[in-house]
């Protein structure tokens, strides 16, 4: 199986990105890693790794797609950028199983709608990141910034797609599935709210109806759907919140000397709070619903990230996500454009 990676992409480019890629590598004996970006750096960072060379390829692509850019004119005229080669590759080469990025959101975006182009079906592709909840286990939520604008049709593809990935990822045959709302009653929300509830109740999944944005972490919710603009939303209010309460504890601890004494024998619970809540553990975002695996790996993503983010295509890869998509969007009979049942 080969895997193709940005190594330009993330605020850690190349060094993290590639010494992730390399920690995959050794884990899956099979694996072979595509690297795209700088030859001179990227030969640098190998030189000084174990690695295995028969299953190593570097792939020249000295330019680089910033934040700044607009993503579907840089994927369209930055040929040669490490994100555009990348996809190149995935595009042309049926052994390469997926993508590994941790540069452009928008840019990943555009190149997995342009140039990967969608599963069969699926009206449009969704980012679809997991957070950890306070029992344990792990919430979905689709989408989470890759469709600003969405139809209920779009929301009704989320819903299945997000459904079927949980199942795969997490061994969940039941997830439960709801919809992002202003309050828990049927009547609440928006428009489109209003008109793709009566949808997902009667599609083939566990939709157990509405969900407050606050109750996103308290596990009683597997999969949660929205459009791209809220779920980012959502999602980010989510991480900053995170980051501030841990912050804090750490200032806490810091400023009082009987909290210093304390967290002595709490240091094994902080060391697990902190990797519960590390972004690092859990790799990057799947784009469901593209024709091949692509994750999205956070700007920030060290080695670990990376690693993590491999695997997630390989996981993907081996439990046939995309045909099961594919399967669950045609078993539903939603044709693409129509806004009901």
């Amino acid at each position: 199986m080969k895997v193709v990676i940005d190594t330009l992409g993330g605020d850690y480019a190349p060094t993290e990105i590639i010494k992730g890629a390399v920690d995959a590598q050794k884990k899956h004996q099979d694996l072979t890693i595509i690297l795209c970006g700088k030859p001179e750096e990227i030969e640098g960072v190998l030189k000084t790794l174990k690695y295995d060379k028969s299953r190593t390829e570097i792939v020249s692509a000295p330019d680089e797609i910033s934040n700044d850019e607009v993503p579907t004119v840089a994927i369209k005229e930055k040929k040669n950028s490490s994100l555009a080669v990348a996809f190149d590759i995935l595009r042309k080469d049926e052994n390469v199983a997926g993508l590994v990025s941790a540069g452009s959101t928008g840019a990943i975006l555009a190149g997995g709608f342009l140039k990967i182009g969608r599963i069969k079906g699926v009206s449009r592709p969704a980012l679809c990141p997991f957070l950890p909840t306070k029992t344990g286990g792990y919430v979905l939520v689709a989408d989470c910034g890759a469709n600003m604008n969405c139809k209920p049709i779009n929301l009704a593809h989320f819903a299945l797609m997000a459904n079927e990935y949980y199942k795969e990822r997490f061994g969940n045959k039941n997830p439960r599935v709801a919809l992002l709302n202003v309050g828990t009653e049927a009547h609440k929300g928006d428009e489109l709210c209003h008109d793709v509830y009566p949808i997902l109740e009667s599609l083939d999944i566990n939709f157990v109806g509405n969900m407050e944005a606050r109750d996103i972490m308290s596990g009683k919710y597997d999969v949660v759907i929205a459009d791209g603009f809220a779920g980012n939303i959502l999602l980010k209010s989510t991480e900053g919140a995170l980051k501030l309460m841990m912050g804090e504890i750490k200032k806490a601890i810091k400023s009082r000397f009987f909290a210093k004494l304390g967290s002595v024998f709490l240091l094994g619970a902080f060391k697990g709070l902190k990797k519960k809540f590390d972004f690092n553990s859990y790799g990057g975002s799947p784009f469901l619903g593209c024709k091949k695996l692509i994750v999205k790996s956070h700007g920030s993503s060290k080695a670990k990230a990376i690693e993590v983010s491999i695997d997630e295509i390989i996981t993907l890869k081996n439990r046939n996500l995309n045909e099961r998509i594919e399967q669950a969007i045609a078993n539903a009979k939603i044709e693409v454009g129509e806004a009901k049942v």
